[in-house]
């Protein structure tokens, strides 16, 4: 059942910030299309992201290094088209914003100029410090993205959970407290112990989001393709499945082409 768009504000990133002050829990889902963003703005999720993931669940790569500036305008804007409540933030892709500030400026642009999102997420802490404040300078609203970085994955060479220890976990608070000071209007903590995220939820004043990061964080951000049971491989366990659309999907699709085979579609009534 939808949500009427009167009975809701249109999220800003004040609004985002006036969230996490009043307590109240941020949903965010990732979203990749027209079709699929406007029924996900139309349930009233709060935020969409259009992740960097989409190289994984839209294009079938195995990590989302290989996707491009140009592919995710194009996500971006399928999805800005659709919405009408939900504040939109768009991945900066790999090798879009690293060790360049005046690349990263440009990326950043480009995305805000040519999807008419709201603002752009970029993964790392103190070694994108320049690249951060300098999109920063120009008016676009940054979000961070601590912890397991996806785009880091052949540093790391694991997916595993990160800052289980001491030093990794005080280099991440130093991390999100670096990104606070810059001026970005909340971060991602992806696959972090809980107690770590709980911690610097309450020690940083901007929203933390969490993806396998418990509850004690500001909100939740989940991949809407793992959330409606269309992947089946990937299963985290974080990850908390609320329809089953492989199966009702593949159903459908048997029933379909039995129908054509058997000539019972189209009938009478479905024809001119």
């Amino acid at each position: 059942m939808s949500i009427h768009k009167s009975e809701l504000k249109k999220i800003t990133t004040h609004q985002f910030q006036e969230m996490k002050n009043r307590g109240e829990k941020i949903s965010m889902l990732t979203a990749y299309d027209y079709s699929m963003a406007k029924i996900l703005d139309s349930a009233g999720i709060d935020v969409l992201l259009v992740g960097d993931s989409a190289s994984n669940v839209m294009a079938g790569h195995e990590t989302t290094l290989p996707i491009t500036l140009d592919q995710m305008i194009y996500h971006a804007s399928s999805v800005v088209r659709a919405v009408e409540r939900a504040l939109v933030i768009v991945d900066i892709p790999f090798g879009s914003y690293q060790g360049n500030s005046t690349e990263a400026l440009r990326s950043a642009i480009r995305i805000m100029k040519e999807s008419g999102a709201h603002g752009v997420k970029m993964e790392g802490g103190s070694e994108i410090r320049a690249s951060v404040e300098r999109v920063l300078t120009a008016g676009v609203p940054v979000m961070g993205h601590l912890g397991l970085t996806p785009q880091s994955i052949f540093k790391f060479g694991t997916y595993t959970v990160r800052a289980k220890e001491e030093q990794e976990a005080e280099r991440l608070m130093e991390d999100a407290k670096v990104l606070e000071e810059c001026g970005c209007f909340g971060i991602v903590l992806e696959k972090i112990p809980a107690s770590l995220a709980q911690k610097v939820a309450r020690e940083v004043s901007i929203p933390i989001i969490g993806i396998g990061a418990g509850v004690g964080v500001d909100g939740q951000v989940l991949v809407m393709q793992d959330v409606l049971g269309i992947t089946k491989e990937f299963q985290p366990r974080f990850l908390r499945r609320y329809a089953d659309l492989h199966t009702t999907i593949t159903e459908a699709i048997v029933g379909y082409i039995k129908d054509v085979k058997s000539e019972s579609f189209p009938n009478e009534r479905e024809q001119y």
